[in-house]
């Protein structure tokens, strides 16, 4: 096992978040992505568009609980229910003890199988790079079926360039900014090494093709930073 940073380790090809990543996930990732806090700040304040009294609202791969307390806890004067949605038992273990509120939950579940209801507002916050490709498009149609008309569907993803040299600028850039914020080059490499085929991103293009595929028309990029963008799409 490999040093990825911030005291997580993983082996070639075999990142996970199971195990010890729950403890160290937020630090990590606040760290490793730009814009981590500021785009939960802009996710929260999206809500007030969308978020009704009676809402269900679900967040998609919701690790730690961090965004789905944010939105509940904004929410909480209102009759909404925010559920997240996480797989690794470890990290819904973590959630549930940290955060408890009357409005919250947090279901041990795949987000490709799970039994939605009818919601208006949908977040997944940097999740569906780590699906498979094949699996993408029907979890775009499920969120798409599963939203009221007016409902609100926001996707943050890591995206690749839309050609090689505006890909090998942004690589670069990237690698510059986790080095600025204090990961050693051995780490970084171990850390791409670990994601192999297990992280895939799509270009933006490639992300609005699958949403525009599932129904949604009106979309619009609301924040983009390097390889870094985030989406609202209205059904």
């Amino acid at each position: 096992m490999d040093r990825t940073g911030d005291g997580i380790r993983a082996a070639n090809a075999n990142w996970a978040f199971s195990g010890e990543v729950a403890e160290r996930f937020e630090a990590h990732v606040e760290k490793s992505i730009p814009f981590y806090r500021e785009s939960h700040d802009l996710i929260v304040k999206l809500s007030d568009y969308f978020v009704k009294e009676d809402s269900v609202c679900y967040e998609l791969g919701s690790s730690c609980g961090t965004l789905s307390e944010r939105l509940a806890g904004h929410h909480h004067f209102r009759g909404a229910t925010f559920v997240g949605i996480e797989k690794e038992a470890e990290m819904v273990a973590f959630a549930r003890r940290k955060y408890q509120r009357d409005n919250l939950n947090f279901l041990h579940d795949d987000v490709l199988g799970c039994a939605y209801e009818k919601s208006d507002f949908i977040v997944s916050h940097y999740l569906i790079q780590f699906i498979r490709p094949s699996q993408r498009q029907q979890l775009f149609d499920t969120i798409y079926q599963s939203l009221n008309w007016g409902g609100a569907f926001i996707l943050f993803e890591k995206v690749r360039a839309c050609d090689a040299r505006f890909q090998d600028i942004m690589t670069g850039l990237y690698t510059d900014y986790k080095i600025e914020r204090g990961y050693s080059p051995e780490e970084i490499i171990n850390k791409a090494r670990s994601l192999k085929g297990i992280l895939e991103p799509f270009s933006t293009q490639g992300n609005l093709d699958l949403m525009k595929r599932a129904g949604f028309v009106d979309i619009v990029s609301v924040m983009k930073y390097l390889c870094f963008e985030g989406f609202l799409a209205i059904k």
